[in-house]
């Protein structure tokens, strides 16, 4: 569990941002050709008549200020900008005396290009090639007409550079679309395993709670003519038992039925953008806050020593988890604040799996030889969880044994939204990593 390392520096940097470099670098390569340089008698061009005249520098000035803002409007407005940076490549080589736009003075749009086609959608895409070649084939053929000569050989030089940048932006656009579906579909999957797992859990509470009923009863049908007072006990355990399993349910059937309805509103037409703006934003937050950190749902670092869990495990067994935790590396203290109560089997199983999850994280990923479990018995209305440690210690090795699925944080959220709780994790203010999760508590819950 770590933070996200920052993002390199070229990515940092805005397509606005490069397009204006990109203008400078023509320009300076523009000069660079005018000028004498060491190992040649004279420059490869020889500068126009009007660039060193006022005229001449105001438009390049003119273009200048032209691409700066079209990189300004790159990320808002894409076909504005590729418009300003269009008419700046045009006005900055009208006093260089030349007869076809060059290559340097189109570099910026070659960039304008490259994120479009990598960031916008297809038919736009389109549109901005067809515009940037278009001006390029314009340009000429108004020379054509006016009877000047024209560098059409140049001409194809920049239109075929101009069609490499889309080309480019266009496959790195389509392998975004790609990850972006894959990390979908494998939250998809990681959410679908957790609920599976929920239900193999259900199913064993379901059947060890049947399993009392059934002794209760018949319990209570030997005794139930001699002895009253121990029948009237076994159906007390009896309504218990049937009650807890029947509110457990209800929890993960109501739940369940409402995830399934807000993914049948979001597979609609009409709503499919809004989803998946919220499927991107979930899965950014996931990714950033467990910065790679995550294990598959199910799977933990300890699952040698798991079979020392009892089968149906519950807070009850955090000190048996914490033990064998141990044995792999990290410490664990459990720390229990206020007056511990009854709690719902379904309730009381999902919060040791929370924490489970949480440690096996430690363990795999953050490098730290400690952590801290919390939990919290102080509200009546709700159970809280802490996860949290203190960041990698010098010489302390992470702990690796198995590929995991990259979803482990997706998977505890997913728990928690079936019992209609509250998640977060993140790295801590003073280094580390924090992992919290509040689960409500239903009024009334009889002790089991």
């Amino acid at each position: 569990m770590s933070a996200t390392p920052s993002a390199p520096f070229f990515k940092r940097v805005t397509p606005g941002g490069w397009a204006a470099v990109a203008w400078g670098a023509g320009i300076a390569f523009t000069a660079l050709l005018r000028m004498p340089v060491p190992g040649q008698e004279g420059p490869d061009v020889l500068p126009g008549f009007v660039i060193l005249r006022w005229d001449g520098l105001l438009m390049l000035t003119v273009g200048t200020l032209l691409t700066l803002r079209g990189g300004a409007l790159l990320a808002r407005r894409p076909t504005a900008a590729l418009n300003h940076l269009l008419v700046a490549s045009v006005i900055a080589s009208t006093p260089l005396g030349v007869t076809a736009i060059p290559f340097a003075q189109y570099l910026a749009v070659d960039v304008a290009l490259y994120a479009i086609a990598a960031a916008r959608p297809r038919p736009e895409a389109w549109r901005a090639l067809l515009l940037a070649l278009g001006l390029l084939v314009a340009y000429v053929a108004v020379r054509l007409l006016a009877g000047w000569s024209a560098g059409t050989t140049s001409t194809l030089a920049v239109a075929l550079t101009a069609l490499v940048a889309w080309l480019l932006g266009r496959s790195e656009g389509q392998a975004r679309e790609y990850a972006e579906r894959s990390r979908a579909q494998a939250t998809e999957r990681a959410v679908t395993t957790e609920r599976l797992r929920i239900a193999r859990e259900m199913h064993d509470t379901v059947a060890h709670s049947i399993g009392i009923v059934a002794l209760q009863a018949g319990a209570a049908r030997r005794v139930i003519a001699t002895q009253p007072e121990a029948a009237r006990q076994a159906l007390t355990e009896i309504e218990t038992a049937s009650r807890e399993t029947l509110a457990g349910l209800r929890r993960m059937l109501g739940a369940l039925r409402t995830a399934d309805t807000d993914r049948e509103a979001e597979a609609r037409p009409d709503t499919a953008p809004a989803a998946t703006d919220r499927a991107t934003t979930a899965t950014g937050r996931t990714t950033a806050a467990i910065g790679g950190a995550e294990t598959a749902p199910g799977r933990t670092a300890i699952s040698a020593e798991v079979r020392g869990l009892p089968e149906m495990p519950g807070l009850a067994a955090l000190d048996r988890l914490a033990e064998l935790t141990g044995s792999a590396g990290v410490r664990v203290a459990v720390r229990r604040v206020g007056v511990p109560g009854p709690l719902p089997p379904d309730i009381d199983l999902s919060a040791f799996r929370i924490v489970q999850e949480s440690v096996t994280n430690v363990v795999r990923h953050s490098g730290a030889d400690s952590c801290t479990v919390t939990v919290d018995h102080r509200d009546p209305e709700s159970l809280a969880l802490t996860v949290e440690d203190h960041g990698p210690v010098p010489g302390h090795a992470r702990v690796s044994p198995g590929p995991g699925s990259g979803y482990g944080l997706t998977g505890m959220r997913e728990r928690v939204a079936v019992l209609h709780g509250e998640f977060s994790a993140g790295p801590r203010p003073g280094g580390g990593f924090r992992v919290t999760a509040r689960l409500p508590l239903p009024t009334g819950a009889t002790p089991r």
